[in-house]
């Protein structure tokens, strides 16, 4: 399954031949021509804190863990604060309550400060010596990332940064000199004493008095970077406006050589959250001579909907407009804008590849668009989806066979606010809950009184997908979806569930009625168009095996840990694949992945392909491991894993990481392409923390496979078509074995770096 037409096998000998040459002449581009920043090189990384989305921000395992997971010189951040005896450390914030665990060591602590004109409440570095401090471990301040790393980080000087950690680069943010001169402490003079102990490559500061006392005396080395805050107007230091120094850029360029600006300064984002014009910020910084860095980038943010819940393509947005691109970007999850970088410049070349890994639309490209309507087809052809899926449905009253995710039409349109509100009944034997049913309507109610709705498998944490899209796109019938298809040179693939239920109780012969439509479309009995079906019944499968030649693929409906060698070869009876739950590759434990189970050798072993459902952006929906990137997860279930393809609601993420692996790098793959390490981040959890074990995932057999024949289609259609409940049988539980596939090796960079503070 999956591969491209007869026609295009002649070519693509000479078409990797040419993506060869190009990528080796991209490679050799990536000089003082091939970006458009301000001096031609690549755009750097900044690590705000380390690696803060996973680890407590500016802790030695967020420091130590940024540059093994991105790239060797990815320039690490530090806000400073000030101690009461004058050391600087680093922390996020002036007020220490949300990212230590002070407020439990001194719960008496909490003072009252004006912090540059507003009255700030909260425990201040500044009351504390450091010696008071090295009782205080850190926190995670984001409350929706994980705390399993809480109370094991030291509060870290920056001396023991640079001698621990031995960074590459350094950057140094000094966020509040005003604030620290009023209580007696002159940030300059400290910063004079420090740079001739460490190196400093970058400081900044939203204060200019600041930046012009220290421009005489330190190094042209040192960058010195002017600070657009986000949470103020003024510069305390001068009492100008933010908004008339960035329309005065030449002059800042006489005491600074860059700015950092918010992202929205670049691209700003409307009210309701979608990308409005770029500014010229960039290009005129540029002009002025000034570097311009952009902040605030996080994987785990609300990022504009025009990004589809993908991080990599926000920093693409930044790097790669054609007419500009930012000097460096500030990043809680260096790993993502590292890819962009690292990948950039030869993935331009490659608009097409062939092979694995397998990219199929799950419902169209229903990350940005309603399931099953052709607008969401369209943008997964358009994305570079090798393969589109249509859900196949029966409208009972004309006989129709429909596209729709469900055979309950409350899941993806606004039937429950209809006039067929009041059709809703329970029909166990295919849901629990109340329904209203594709065969209740015809095929002309369906398509003319009600609208698609864009679907929200997150929505239980307020994650909603592209809202101007709510009810975009129109409604096809299969034959429709057929004839959308032919001629794109791309697959189908058709899904066929309750088909015994369909036959039995709604009198319809399914097996026939999509043939037979698909005779009629021009597919026939598989010849050069690509047809697949996949249902989790076997019945159906089997059946189809003994009538036509179609790719076939059986859906494993359960997460399993491993597949008994009879089940295996029952399925290899009558399937070329298996679909499994991405979850059955790669077992969580309080989302953190705790082992690689042996599902996808035991299926490849016996010739099946393997492809993984369940992928989708939204960083809720993935693994702690994989850092809030889909990429990420992409990368490690092909190159760890070895998984045959995906059937995802994003296609163009999926393709975009299928292009960047079009080249093997071989023995120089970056770090941030090396597959996540297999049970790396819950090793690294201290005892008490651990998420408790969970009972393994069962083993599938063969009486999970084995199913009895279809029944035939009842010769006049019931008018009750609804059923007794069905119970699957509990496949049993052997003991848990597993097998590991590791990269990036966080235990033996990190475990030195854990300091457990008693």
């Amino acid at each position: 399954m999956g591969k491209r037409r007869n026609s295009l096998a002649l070519c693509e000998l000479a078409t990797l031949f040419l993506v060869q040459i190009l990528v080796l002449a991209a490679g050799q581009s990536t000089n003082a021509s091939s970006w458009k920043t301000l001096n031609g090189k690549p755009p750097v990384v900044i690590a705000r804190g380390g690696f803060s989305g996973t680890f407590p921000d500016s802790s030695s395992a967020a420091y130590s863990f940024a540059l093994i997971a991105s790239s060797s010189d990815t320039i690490l951040w530090c806000d400073i604060q000030l101690t009461k005896d004058g050391v600087p450390i680093c922390l996020p914030s002036i007020t220490l309550d949300n990212c230590t665990s002070i407020g439990d060591i001194y719960p008496k602590g909490k003072k009252q400060y004006d912090v540059n004109g507003v009255i700030t409440a909260g425990w201040f570095a500044v009351d504390y010596n450091s010696s008071e401090l090295s009782q205080v471990s850190l926190r995670q301040p984001i409350w929706s990332r994980t705390e399993k790393f809480d109370g094991t980080q030291a509060i870290l000087s920056v001396t023991d940064l640079t001698t621990q950690v031995k960074p590459s680069s350094l950057w140094l943010n000094m966020q509040y000199p005003t604030f620290y001169e009023q209580r007696g402490h002159n940030l300059r003079n400290y910063t004079i004493s420090l740079i001739k102990q460490v190196i400093i490559n970058y400081i900044s500061s939203p204060e200019e008095e600041f930046l012009k006392g220290i421009g005489t005396r330190i190094s042209p080395k040192t960058k010195l970077i002017f600070r657009f805050p986000s949470e103020y107007l003024t510069d305390p230091s001068t009492n100008k406006t933010y908004d008339s120094l960035k329309d005065n850029l030449t002059y800042i360029k006489t005491f600074a050589s860059g700015i950092l600006v918010p992202k929205g300064y670049i691209w700003p984002v409307s009210s309701d959250n979608y990308l409005m014009d770029h500014t010229s910020l960039v290009t005129d910084a540029h002009k002025a001579g000034l570097e311009v860095y952009a902040a605030d980038f996080a994987n785990d943010n609300l990022f504009s909907y025009n990004y589809s819940y993908d991080p990599l393509a926000e920093y693409l947005q930044f790097i790669d407009k054609g007419d500009f691109s930012v000097d460096g970007v500030l990043s809680d999850y260096p790993i993502t804008p590292a890819e962009a970088i690292g990948t950039e410049n030869w993935s331009l070349f490659l608009f097409y590849c062939t092979g694995n890994p397998l990219i199929i639309s799950h419902n169209g490209a229903s990350g940005d668009y309603p399931d099953c309507t052709d607008l969401g087809y369209q943008k997964a052809v358009d994305d570079g989806a090798d393969v589109i899926d249509c859900t196949v449905q029966v409208v009972t009253k004309d006989g129709v066979l429909i596209c729709m995710s469900s055979v309950d039409l409350i899941h993806s349109t606004n039937a429950a606010q209809s006039q067929f509100s009041s059709l809703s009944s329970t029909i166990p034997v295919l849901q629990t809950s109340a329904g209203i049913f594709t065969f209740n309507l015809t095929w002309n109610e369906i398509s003319q009184s009600l609208k698609p709705m864009i679907s929200s498998p997150e929505s239980q944490f307020y994650i909603s997908r592209n809202p101007r899209n709510m009810n975009a796109g129109k409604f096809l019938k299969l034959s429709d979806f057929l004839a959308f298809s032919k001629g794109k040179d791309i697959g189908v693939l058709l899904i066929l569930e309750d088909v015994a239920f369909i036959q039995e109780r709604l009198g319809f012969d399914m097996i026939s009625l999509v043939t037979t439509t698909l005779t009629e479309a021009g597919y026939g009995n598989q010849t050069s168009l690509q047809v697949n079906v996949l249902s989790p019944d076997s019945a159906v499968l089997a059946k189809l095996r003994q009538d036509s030649k179609y790719k076939l693929i059986y859906k494993i409906s359960t997460k399993i840990r491993d597949a008994s060698t009879a089940s295996v070869a029952d399925i290899k009876r009558f399937a070329d694949a298996v679909a499994i739950d991405k979850y059955s590759v790669y077992p969580v434990d309080l989302n953190y992945i705790t082992n690689m189970t042996n599902v996808l050798h035991r299926f490849q072993s016996a010739g099946l392909k393997v492809y993984g459902y369940g992928f989708m952006n939204e960083f809720v929906s993935q693994a702690w491991d994989f850092f809030a990137d889909a990429t990420v997860e992409l990368n490690t279930y092909y190159q760890g894993a070895g998984i045959d393809g995906f059937i995802t609601d994003f296609p163009a993420t999926a393709r975009r990481y299928k292009r960047s692996q079009c080249f093997n790098a071989g023995n120089n793959t970056p770090a941030y392409f090396e597959p996540v390490q297999v049970g790396g981040l819950i090793e690294l959890i201290v005892a008490p923390a651990q998420p408790p074990a969970l009972a393994p995932l069962p083993v599938l057999n063969a009486s999970d496979v084995l199913e009895a024949p279809l029944p035939p289609a009842s010769v006049e259609t019931p008018k009750n078509a609804s059923g007794p409940s069905t119970q699957p049988s509990q496949p049993s539980q052997p003991s848990h074995t597993s097998r590991t596939v590791t990269s990036i090796s966080l235990l033996v960079f990190l475990l030195p770096a854990i300091v457990l503070l008693v």
